[in-house]
């Protein structure tokens, strides 16, 4: 690969989980677009339960996909080459270059050097190839690049920057508070070598005036020698594909809807369980949007009463979700309702367990478990994953969406519904973002109306394509309005500056590591889940190009280096540069204190994201 031409490239990095990189680096990646640069999203190592099929059959995260599309490019495996999907047990599946290789747990993860660097090899691959292909890449990191416990195993934050000379910028989530300790804490938790790539800062989620804001910028940048490239505005109403929703409470978490009213006399109320290790709960975005449609997740069965219609989402737990809603009377409030034919969706993990028995040897080998008999399903676990992109027809209407499971269903009886069978009101799919389907969901809600007695009526011109582009162009102005697009625009193009000066005390000297599984959870404690906070991952301390055999096969089999890399098909060709700009406004904040953000509690659009016990954060979406 000598002698090719890179592409200019960028690492969107973090001072916590949840500051905005997925965001910022969707909203770099569409403002680049529209000056027509070629662009392309990357994330070396995502931990996440929601993911997504690529034309070719790949599965990464949806982040990735999400930030393809914000770039108006087809999702590649290339974008995404270490996903690692929680499970139970404190294991992880891991998928490589968009394939399952297994399950590995923590100490297993990350104990072996040879397969750090095999992994890092890949991870570097597959960025090369993209720098090659694109004029630009802008990166995502992952958690904190300063959780110095997980330096050394590092190949989604500076690990990966050091190796492929990137320049970083980091960004700090205003709304949480304490913003400037975390931008100045992360810069001076690392080593020379890694600081020397920390270009600067971008503040995030800002309510306020931001010339109030300014002196701080100002005293921050002169003692880290660092420059801010902007302050972005609290924007509410973004509901863009996340990587997980694992650490969110649930209690009183309600998907957004749109501010429009019903059409019809009456709104429609939908109540999605949340299973443990829920997977691709934005199968609900899409009800979400349809005016008078309210989505609330509920983990009780009270919760179930007022709702016309009760969805079972896909979880990575099977079984365990089917144990769980049993223990939470979930499961007897299910059976009653098919009894007394009120609608109830299951999809995938939701539609297994609706079913009359589950043969599972793979997952939680738990054997032959029953289900609640609810359709004429029987489900047994295979080792292969189904990964695929389907399409049909269902209430006379087009359907498209895309499946990622183990089991594999036997349809017994009752109607066909997609891939899956319906009986009276309770209906049953493999097939994730069916409700995407505009037609679709359209006559699918018309009949969970008329199931429920509700004078509801669909919109008939809502475009869920349309709201997503519309989200995306929302990104794409936050930065073009609100960020030095000029200083953005070297420093993709000219890499990290020279120069930047050190800021004591550094990296502390490492320490023997312990014996225990690595700890999670932002890298300072929590479940030990191999890569838990997003940002764990296998790489040595390394500042220049990875050496050794590329084509080496990395964790569980198959092949890695450019051969593997190369099996994601569809990246276009390179090309384009940077355009002229045409900034658009963007909205201002309200009542302010005295460091500029707002007083009193700000009010809140009804959204957060969902998961499973945890502390609620704050609001999904928002950059």
């Amino acid at each position: 690969m000598e002698g090719r031409r890179r592409g200019g490239g960028l690492l969107v990095a973090g001072t916590t989980s949840d500051a905005g990189k997925s965001v910022v680096t969707a909203g770099i990646c569409r403002w680049l677009a529209r000056q027509g640069v070629k662009v392309a999203p990357f994330k070396g190592q995502n931990m996440s339960l929601n993911s997504f099929v690529t034309r070719d059959g790949a599965e990464i995260g949806r982040a990735q996909a999400m930030q393809a599309r914000a770039a108006g490019v087809e999702p590649s495996a290339l974008m995404n080459p270490v996903l690692l999907k929680p499970g139970g047990d404190r294991t992880s599946q891991v998928v490589l270059l968009g394939r399952a290789v297994g399950e590995m747990s923590a100490r297993g993860y990350f104990g072996s050097a040879g397969r750090r660097e095999e992994l890092l090899t890949t991870v570097l691959d597959c960025l090369d190839q993209l720098r090659s292909t694109y004029s630009a890449v802008i990166c995502e990191g992952a958690g904190s690049p300063a959780e110095i416990n997980l330096r050394r195993t590092d190949l989604v934050n500076m690990g990966v920057a050091r190796a492929a000379g990137l320049p970083v910028l980091v960004v700090g989530d205003i709304d949480r508070g304490g913003v400037f300790a975390s931008f100045f804490g992360t810069t001076a938790l690392l080593e020379a070598a890694d600081q020397s790539l920390i270009a600067g800062y971008l503040v995030n989620k800002f309510r306020g005036d931001v010339e109030l804001l300014r002196p701080g910028l100002s005293m921050l940048t002169s003692v880290t020698g660092r420059p801010f490239f902007g302050v972005l505005p609290y924007a509410h109403g973004l509901g863009i594909d996340e990587e997980d929703g694992l650490r969110v409470s649930l209690r009183g978490a309600v998907r957004e809807s749109m501010v429009a009213p019903p059409v019809g006399a009456e709104i429609l109320r939908v109540a999605v369980c949340a299973v443990p290790l829920m997977s691709n709960f934005t199968d609900v975005d899409a009800l979400a949007a349809e005016p008078g449609v309210v989505v609330r997740f509920v983990d009780r069965p009270e919760e179930l009463v007022d709702a016309d219609l009760v969805i079972v989402p896909g979880t990575r737990g099977t079984v365990g979700a089917l144990d769980w809603l049993r223990r939470r009377g979930l499961a007897d409030a299910l059976v009653r309702r098919a009894a007394e034919g009120r609608p109830v969706l299951g999809i995938c993990g939701g539609f297994q367990l609706l079913g009359d028995r589950i043969d599972d040897e793979v997952e939680s080998r738990a054997g032959v478990v029953e289900g609640l008999g609810l359709l004429p399903v029987r489900v047994r676990f295979a080792e292969a994953k189904t990964l695929a992109r389907p399409s049909g027809s269902a209430l006379g209407e087009p359907v498209e969406g895309y499946e990622i499971h183990h089991g594999v269903a036997e349809i017994l009886g009752g109607e066909p519904f997609l891939d899956g069978c319906r009986v009276g009101e309770v209906w049953g799919t493999h097939w994730h973002g069916s409700l995407e389907s505009d037609g679709f969901r359209r006559a699918f809600l018309r009949r969970v109306a008329e199931a429920a007695g509700r004078r509801f009526v669909p919109a008939p011109d809502t475009s869920f394509e349309a709201l997503r582009e519309e989200q995306l162009d929302r990104l794409g102005d936050l930065i073009e309005e609100h960020a030095d697009t000029d200083a953005l625009r070297r420093l993709v193009e000219d890499g990290p500056p020279a120069g930047l000066p050190f800021v004591p005390p550094g990296a502390p000297a490492p320490v023997a590591a312990p014996s225990a599984v690595a700890p999670a959870g932002g890298g300072t404690g929590g479940s030990p889940v191999p890569g838990a906070g997003r940002s764990a991952a296998p790489s040595g301390d390394r500042s220049g190009a990875p050496s050794g055999d590329r084509s080496a096969a990395p964790v569980g089999g198959g092949a890695a280096g450019d051969g593997a890399a190369g099996r994601a098909a569809g990246v276009p060709g390179s090309g384009g540069v940077f355009g002229p700009r045409s900034p658009e406004a963007m909205t201002p904040a309200r009542d302010r204190g005295g460091d500029g953000r707002e007083t009193g509690t700000p009010e809140r659009t009804r959204q957060t994201r969902p998961g499973h016990d945890g502390d609620p954060e704050g609001q999904e979406g928002d950059a």
